[in-house]
């Protein structure tokens, strides 16, 4: 593999190591409590199934699909953009489906980007903001991850110093992985930023539905002038449950949007069409299941903040998304998240993601997703607790020992 251009470009996958060694615990007969991986374990809402399951019963839907999209679902999420945002799309040139907003930024990626390209990605990230890039030919050049003052002074360097000039901006709030959020006035320093550079920017708000205060997250577009120079990716993963579907949209900026639609129809015909039938009628049905679903998250996530601060793990509470980031207690810092996420697993049957794994800032945290139940977060509570108490006894007896 050494031997290829794109694959030399890719890091190892760090969550390999971890989820190596969660198998093989796994293979022993341990309960292993896994909040590593972002992966919802809701059920999708039961009126999106029946759809799928009334629309696969017609054979002409076993057909090749559109690869941009059927129409009635591109018009859906155009309908939900001016429901939640008050923004107006043109369903016909300002919308594209995508297998997930994962395949929709790396093939905007590989869309967009030439040779030596620079693009600015948050650090740390969720790995496709950076490495779509990579693998298209791209340099990238990190920028802070949270929406504050050293951002744009990042952002302004960025300008002076790169050569050539960056192409595009990737933004990602609510953020995985840190669950930072941005206000609308933030986005608006954004655009005027880059209408004034003329740099383009991708934004990623996967997470738009999964918030906990009074606020819900404002997307880019909804500012003038946003439509010149943005792209915004979303998903049906964590809104509706539907991460094994993928299905996700890329919305905004007309030329960007052509110019994904021409790379994907070369490379699919679309997701299978009952899949799409029934994302439309997720994005036209109730939002009552939306609602439910965010107050679960937000149960777990005081669960899991009072239950893991008793047991000795101060974690700050996210305003939004399905994840906590979460510094390393000070007592095993010096292990390293990747090292810490592996004893987690060994010593209180515990996955997590480490902090590394979405850059090199992210170096000092973990990732842990509301993933599991509350009384699983519970239990996964207990057992860090006994893992802290064990590691503290022994501590004391090495000091006792002179060792």
């Amino acid at each position: 593999m050494d031997d290829f251009h794109k694959t030399r470009r890719l890091p190892p996958y760090v969550f390999e190591q971890v989820n190596r060694l969660k198998a093989k615990a796994r293979a022993a007969g341990a309960d292993i409590i896994d909040m590593g991986m972002g992966n919802p374990d809701l059920p999708t809402p039961q009126h999106i199934v029946d759809k799928l399951v009334e629309t696969v019963q017609n054979p002409r839907t076993h057909r090749y699909s559109s690869s941009k999209g059927i129409p009635g679902l591109r018009k859906a999420q155009a309908g939900y953009y001016e429901r939640r945002f008050g923004v107006k799309l043109n369903p016909d040139t300002q919308v594209v489906a995508t297998l997930g907003s994962k395949e929709g930024f790396a093939n905007m990626a590989q869309a967009i980007t030439a040779p030596g390209d620079v693009v600015l990605v948050p650090n740390p990230s969720y790995p496709i903001h950076a490495f779509g890039f990579l693998m298209a030919g791209g340099s990238l050049r990190s920028i802070p991850a949270t929406p504050g003052p050293e951002l744009f002074e990042a952002l302004e360097r960025a300008v002076v110093h790169s050569i050539p000039k960056p192409i595009a901006i990737i933004l990602c709030f609510p953020a995985n992985p840190t669950a930072s959020v941005a206000e609308l006035d933030f986005y608006r320093d954004v655009v005027a930023f880059a209408r004034k550079h003329e740099i383009y920017v991708l934004s990623d708000l996967a997470y738009s539905e999964i918030y906990f205060g009074d606020v819900p997250p404002p997307s880019i577009l909804q500012v003038n002038g946003a439509m010149d120079i943005a792209v915004e990716f979303t998903s049906l993963s964590k809104t509706f449950s539907m991460p094994g579907w993928r299905m996700g949209f890329a919305v905004g900026n007309e030329r960007l949007i052509a110019a994904l639609a021409r790379v994907k129809s070369y490379l699919d015909y679309g997701a299978f069409t009952p899949i799409q039938v029934a994302a439309a009628a997720a994005l036209n049905g109730p939002d009552d299941c939306i609602r439910g679903t965010r107050e679960i998250y937000k149960k777990r996530r005081d669960v899991l903040i009072d239950s893991f601060g008793r047991a000795g793990w101060d974690i700050p509470a996210p305003e939004a998304s399905m994840f906590a980031w979460a510094p390393i207690p000070d007592q095993f810092k010096h292990l390293g998240s990747l090292e810490f996420s592996k004893l987690l697993i060994e010593k209180a049957d515990v996955a997590v993601a480490p902090g590394i794994g979405f850059g090199e800032h992210g170096e000092g945290f973990v990732r842990i997703g509301l993933v599991e139940n509350e009384q699983r977060i519970r239990q996964a509570a207990r057992g860090i607790r006994k893992f802290f108490e064990d590691t503290d006894s022994n501590s004391k007896e090495l000091s006792k020992t002179g060792a």
